[in-house]
């Protein structure tokens, strides 16, 4: 088997789907990409068997087809340090050599049967949905969510996104329990209602390719698997198994005090106060009253504080509550708009903070639990 490929472009493939490779795999065919040849084309693989990764390439100049593993850690070392230029691959199926031919040298390495990589999940047809969005929304979702996901091993359904289908919207929930985030799209609905809980590496892995993609993604799923069919690449994963929290139930439906504050003020005020925070709590206090915020953090231990003030708008009673500051900078951070708005009930009831501007067909709602003030 002989194929001629760019140095660049198949690296730039390998490097999208070895993020599936874990660093210490049970099986260690799991070690190498999967080279598939066939039909002018070259269909590479990378799996830790929860999750699978797909991508193929169309090669002009190929001699023979057939399937080898290639060790995935020397491959890509070798191929990082290769200015472009074409690679002459040729494979004898029988001893599993593999010779890489550049115009200057030799490279030598020894692959494993392709036959011993393990087989891909289908999802069970009789069971399966299916949907279409655009590459554009399926970013966005799985960008608004993936900082609120768990890693709790007591509770593994916190660890992924909660993706549901209905004829209204498409929506998009994640939480560890301190913060949620709702992200809902109007522009996506389907004919009939169904969620899935999508792990959070394989979120990861395609916040990382959808970028470099344009058009729809094809999603199938049963209650075990999805599938992901994007332009170029196609990825198969686990689902998380389980009911995810009704998290419905604990978003505050009436939340009378009401601020409206500029969000990068507020965000570089808290970057700056937050370091005089316990380290252990990481507590900031916001005091709101007559249209100010007063922003707050101290550390008894080593006798530091820290405070300012900041304009805002501001409907309600003079109130006085406690936050952990990294969770609200990764909050705020995640906000697109200009300005955001905070609804807040009393000092022990979660905080709503909403972009003050959201476009025609989207909603975005996180909530954070707030922290109990020393008086």
């Amino acid at each position: 088997m002989k194929f001629v490929v760019s140095s660049t472009e198949l690296l730039s493939h390998l490097q999208a789907i070895s993020r599936v490779i874990n660093n210490k795999n049970t099986v260690p065919i799991l070690d190498n990409f999967l080279f598939d040849l066939k039909d002018h084309k070259l269909v590479l693989t990378a799996s830790d068997l929860e999750v699978t990764m797909i991508t193929s390439m169309d090669l002009e100049n190929t001699e023979g087809e057939g399937i080898i593993a290639l060790p995935s850690k020397i491959l890509l070392e070798t191929l990082k340090k290769f200015p472009e230029q074409p690679l002459n691959f040729d494979i004898d199926m029988e001893t599993m050599a593999v010779n890489i031919i550049t115009e200057k040298g030799k490279f030598s390495v020894v692959g494993q049967s392709g036959e011993d990589f393990p087989e891909l999940p289908e999802v069970d047809q009789d069971k399966a949905s299916r949907l279409q969005v655009g590459v554009d929304l399926l970013q966005s979702g799985i960008n608004k969510t993936l900082f609120a996901t768990a890693d709790d091993e007591l509770r593994p359904v916190m660890n992924g996104i909660l993706v549901e289908m209905s004829p209204d919207n498409l929506t998009f929930v994640a939480s560890d329990s301190h913060k949620l985030v709702r992200y809902q799209r109007f522009d996506a609905r389907t004919d009939f209602s169904a969620s899935f809980i999508l792990p959070k590496k394989p979120a990861g892995l395609l916040k990382n390719v959808l970028p470099k993609q344009e058009g729809d993604v094809v999603i199938e799923f049963d209650d075990r698997n999805s599938i992901f069919i994007l332009p170029n690449y196609k990825m198969v994963c686990r689902l998380v198994e389980g009911n995810y929290p009704s998290y419905n139930a604990v978003i505050p439906q009436v939340s009378p005090n009401k601020v409206i504050i500029d969000r990068v003020e507020f965000f570089n005020t808290l970057g700056r106060v937050s370091l005089f925070s316990n380290q252990a709590s990481n507590l900031v206090k916001l005091k709101i009253e007559n249209n100010e915020m007063n922003v707050s953090a101290q550390d008894i231990d080593f006798s530091i504080s820290a405070f300012e003030r900041l304009s805002c708008q501001y409907e309600g009673d003079e109130m006085e509550i406690g936050f952990k500051s990294n969770f609200l900078v990764e909050i705020l951070d995640n906000i697109d708009s200009g300005d955001v708005v905070m609804e807040l009930s009393d000092p022990s009831r979660a905080g709503i903070l909403l972009p003050f501007e959201n476009s025609e067909n989207e909603q975005e709602l996180m909530l954070l639990m707030p922290m109990m003030i020393n008086v």
